[in-house]
């Protein structure tokens, strides 16, 4: 059967890594899950184009025995792979047994705030999420900006994600001021609040961090973090090991503290997976 980040209490602690051999990424997966991760994010971007084949990654997520994510942004570091193209490296990886498929919110139609309202477009990423459905994947639809944006705006974008076939939404904003990241906040909890599908609220910039460490108590559902800083891939996640001191030692989340919402508690009070 195959994993799911859908099963599990959330939020799940995600190891996100990249590389470009396949051995690369097992032994980044091993780490991360020697750390305490309990699901691995793979950026497909910096792997070597011979390697972007479900026979190459499928040693990948028979590694561990943890749910994978996979997404394909457009960064290609050995190319100029087109959006088309760099779905059918994705659906390879969910040939290849991959729990989850990240899908751009603005996939085929390059769009201000990484969300298309072009109706072509559009019913091209509802097909997608079916063809990623019947490989047996679960599909996030995320979107990524370099600004801050009120919940009101955020709830509003996330809703329109959400119509569009996938299993958790996504974005990722910006804080630069103390203001911003009260809002940041104010967010997370309207999300909680409001909408169907779990999701990932997550934030870069000045103040960032703080809403890093505090948003997956707060209702996040998925969360990324490294095992430890490499050059050539940013320094701006948190460690897996740090995130787990914080999320260990609070000893609260918003589900046990509201005593339920709209989505289904189990018996320890966390919120539980949408079965599909």
């Amino acid at each position: 059967m195959r994993l799911s980040f859908l099963n599990k209490p959330y939020p799940v602690i995600s190891g996100i890594l990249a590389g470009q051999t396949p051995q690369e990424l097992i032994a980044g997966s091993k780490n991360a899950e020697f750390e305490g991760a309990q699901g691995i994010a793979i950026g497909l971007s910096d792997l070597k184009p011979e390697f972007r084949t479900a026979e190459a990654l499928k040693p990948v997520i028979e590694a561990v025995n943890l749910p994978f994510m996979f997404f394909f942004y457009r960064d290609d570091h050995w190319g100029h792979a087109d959006d088309e193209a760099r779905q059918e490296v994705l659906l390879a990886a969910a040939e290849a047994g991959a729990s989850m498929i990240d899908v751009m919110g603005d996939l085929y139609d390059p769009s201000p705030m990484e969300m298309t309202r072009r109706p072509e477009a559009v019913d091209r990423q509802k097909r997608l999420i079916d063809r990623i459905h019947a490989a047996g994947a679960d599909a996030v639809i995320s979107s990524h900006m370099a600004c801050a944006r009120t919940a009101e705006q955020t709830l509003e974008h996330l809703r329109e994600l959400e119509s569009r076939g996938a299993d958790v939404v996504k974005i990722v904003t910006a804080v630069n001021t103390g203001e911003e990241l009260a809002e940041a906040f104010r967010t997370t909890l309207i999300l909680k609040r409001e909408l169907n599908a779990p999701f990932i609220h997550l934030c870069n910039g000045a103040f960032s961090r703080p809403h890093r460490f505090l948003g997956p108590a707060l209702g996040v559902s998925i969360l990324f973090a490294v095992t430890r800083y490499e050059p050539r891939y940013g320094m701006t996640q948190p460690t897996i090991r740090a995130m787990k001191a914080v999320l260990d030692n609070l000893h609260w989340h918003i589900s046990q503290a509201s005593g339920g919402d709209k989505l289904s508690l189990d018996a320890a009070g966390r919120q539980g997976p949408r079965q599909r």
